[in-house]
């Protein structure tokens, strides 16, 4: 897509209007809504500090990886085949490939039960149905990505749309809502507290969007020159930073919405997605609440599988550099998804397939600290990024989250296994 050199600020940032709405949705996807929900019918308003703290970890991630694509050329996959020996990048590669995995789990089980909830349909019969997408994103494939980004963004502004009116029926405790946004000891203290913000940060930070965006910000066409690639982190920051902003709304808007309908009710403890749909209109007393709810569910299941193609074409020919046919690589990563779907949803039902959204987050969380210490690595290495690399300042920061990450997953492991 081309960039004009010498046009208007807003007709710069137009062109480079894309990319952040691409990796926003995996920002917003039906794990978060999962986590989301416990997070605050168990808890109240005491994790959204959490999405806040993740999502302006991932406004620094997110930055690096767009300017490690920007400036080297190479997406992360690459530059990870380049830097590594052959089994580390394979070994990395299979890591990813477990994120993407977790990530396609939480959409094909997000999917499912919106069209459950819409229209009744069993959840193994929904669960099978998600294969169908391959055939939705292939068109679009064809058609150019500017089409692709058009879709997933009009997606988007359809499930902000239902929760701002979720919001405004819901009539949230302000005061208590902005109270939430402090960090509080608890969160570290309360094992569930904690095995809930962990799985909120693996279903915000999500490991293969470092890979996906390294690369779709190539997609713009600029001047490769140093003045070119000043223009092109500008804007591509500028994009990503406003659509991550909106994904903190939906995010926020999602536990909001359960801590003001479910904390200190009866049904604190057991709500999940298949829960608060039908409690929602009788409990917040609007009939549509419910049926919005499911609305957003299924857009948000269907924008995020049109990114997770994406990411997972990246990964296998970054890391591997093999190509294989788009329909051909979705459903290898569909069948892994649907196959321990089916599993549960036929052994347990909806309550264990709800269980196992949650533990595909915490996955994914798992998973994240080998993206994220290679991109702070190559994007402060000199040599890989010249002048573009992190000055000091961002240097101490990115280490400080990568730190936190992997402090945080360690922790919950020994906890994990002490008990």
């Amino acid at each position: 897509m081309p960039v004009p050199a010498q046009a208007s600020f807003w007709r710069k940032l137009s062109a480079f209007a894309g990319p952040g709405m691409l990796v926003a949705v995996g920002y917003m996807d039906p794990g978060n809504w999962a986590t989301d929900l416990q997070g605050g019918a168990q808890f109240g308003y005491l994790l959204l500090s959490v999405i806040l703290i993740s999502n302006l970890m991932a406004i620094l991630l997110q930055h690096l990886a767009l300017k490690l694509g920007i400036v080297t050329g190479r997406d992360l996959a690459q530059a990870c085949r380049d830097h590594y020996s052959k089994p580390v990048a394979i070994t990395l590669w299979v890591l990813c490939e477990i994120a993407i995995c977790a990530c396609d789990l939480a959409e094909v089980i997000g999917s499912a039960i919106a069209l459950n909830l819409l229209f009744n349909l069993p959840i193994v019969v929904g669960v099978v149905l998600t294969a169908a997408d391959v055939f939705v994103i292939l068109l679009l494939q064809r058609r150019g990505f500017r089409y692709l980004e058009s879709l997933v963004a009009g997606l988007i502004f359809l499930i902000g749309g239902c929760f701002a009116y979720e919001l405004i029926i819901s009539q949230p405790a302000i005061g208590a809502m902005l109270g939430g946004l402090v960090p509080q000891p608890e969160i570290v203290y309360n094992k569930k507290a904690l095995y809930l913000a962990i799985g909120i940060l693996g279903a915000t930070v999500m490991p293969h969007n470092l890979y996906l965006h390294s690369s779709i910000i190539q997609t713009r066409a600029y001047n490769r020159d140093e003045e070119g690639r000043r223009m092109a982190i500008k804007f591509g920051t500028i994009d990503s930073t406003a659509s991550l902003g909106f994904a903190f709304f939906i995010n926020a808007a999602i536990l909001i919405l359960s801590a003001a309908a479910f904390h200190g009710t009866p049904h604190q403890d057991i709500v999940g997605i298949q829960d608060a749909q039908p409690l929602l209109s009788p409990v917040l007393g609007a009939p549509l609440a419910g049926v919005l709810f499911a609305v957003a569910l299924l857009a948000s299941g269907q924008n995020s599988t049109l990114t997770g193609t994406l990411a997972g074409q990246i990964v296998m020919e970054g890391f591997l550099n093999i190509r294989l046919r788009p329909w051909v690589r979705r459903l290898i990563t569909r069948l892994i998804a649907i196959v321990p779907a089916v599993i549960v949803a036929g052994l347990y039902g909806m309550r264990g397939v709800d269980q196992l959204l949650v533990l595909s987050q915490v996955i994914l969380s798992m998973q994240l600290s080998f993206a994220v210490i290679p991109l702070v690595l190559f994007t402060s290495d000199r040599k890989k990024m010249g002048g573009f690399a992190n000055g000091p300042w961002l240097v101490a920061t990115a280490w400080c989250v990568t730190v936190c990450i992997v402090g945080l997953n360690g922790y919950l492991l020994w906890t994990s296994f002490a008990s």
